[in-house]
């Protein structure tokens, strides 16, 4: 069984989309509730180094709190930024899926295709009935 971890918003639906299509790959991952669960510190950096993206762009910029804690200052430093992420963690951008292929931000949630390690079973929408992957297992849009 492939070892897959997936940062976790039921609420999300692009999370819950992710979640399918790692499932339609016949995975069961490993999922983190990271509202109720988060991530240590140590945690959230080392996921940030392995997406490869800027603390910033691994926060939630839609959330209110964002507006609300002036966190869209740009003379925040990566330290301040982290902090609020720990002490808030609706901050946090998701989902976060980490499998051996690598460690993704899959937004949109088609990106977790390219660090799965199994291939697509069956056919699959997203919930608002975009097709994604087609009846032989083979994205709709041809990547």
């Amino acid at each position: 069984m492939a070892d897959i971890t997936i940062y976790h918003n039921s609420n999300c639906g692009t999370s819950r989309n992710t979640l399918a299509l790692i499932r339609n790959a016949g995975i069961e991952p490993r999922v983190i509730e990271y509202l109720q669960a988060p991530p240590s510190r140590e945690t959230l950096v080392a996921l940030i180094a392995q997406m490869g993206i800027s603390v910033r762009e691994a926060m939630r910029h839609k959330e209110k709190l964002y507006e609300t804690l002036g966190l869209d200052n740009p003379a925040l430093g990566d330290d301040a930024l982290i902090e609020a992420m720990l002490a808030h963690p609706v901050l946090i951008n998701r989902p976060i899926v980490v499998t051996t292929l690598g460690t993704r931000l899959c937004r949109p949630s088609e990106a977790v295709l390219a660090i799965l390690p199994l291939p697509q079973r069956a056919a699959f929408a997203k919930e608002d009935g975009e097709q994604v992957i087609d009846a032989k297992g083979a994205r709709v849009d041809g990547r």
